[in-house]
């Protein structure tokens, strides 16, 4: 169930890249568009999940986070070369820097969450 949760907010991360990204550039956010725009990144992704049996240690940041993230970055800059629709070093960086904050920033909330001291105390009893 964990490792399932994990792969849904990476994907989420994706989208959430591609909006923002196609909305900036003012290239309108029909689904066509986002899918087409997306797919690269998220074979990527799907490539990273499996590089790094993400499903052992979902929320992991060292490997699963980090070899997600790269992967997704790599693969789908790759990708969106074969497939004709270009890149700039511009681009790299800007998918670089917001990949990484999305794919590992939200492991890293989890991992905080997970050890974060409850906020009621359990065996306190009423009178």
């Amino acid at each position: 169930m964990r490792a399932a949760l994990a792969v849904l907010a990476d994907v989420c991360c994706v989208l959430i890249f591609v909006v923002i990204g196609r909305a900036n550039h003012h290239a309108g956010d029909a689904l066509t568009g986002v899918v087409s725009t997306s797919w690269p990144f998220l074979a990527g992704l799907a490539a990273g999940e499996v590089a790094t049996r993400a499903w052992r240690q979902p929320f992991a940041l060292v490997p699963t986070g980090a070899g997600v993230w790269l992967a997704t970055v790599a693969l789908g800059q790759v990708l969106r070369v074969l497939a004709g629709q270009g890149t700039a070093l511009a681009f790299v960086v800007v998918s670089l820097l917001f990949l990484g904050l999305f794919l590992l920033g939200w492991r890293l909330i989890a991992q905080r969450a997970v050890r974060a001291p409850l906020l009621v105390d359990t065996n306190v009893r009423s009178h």
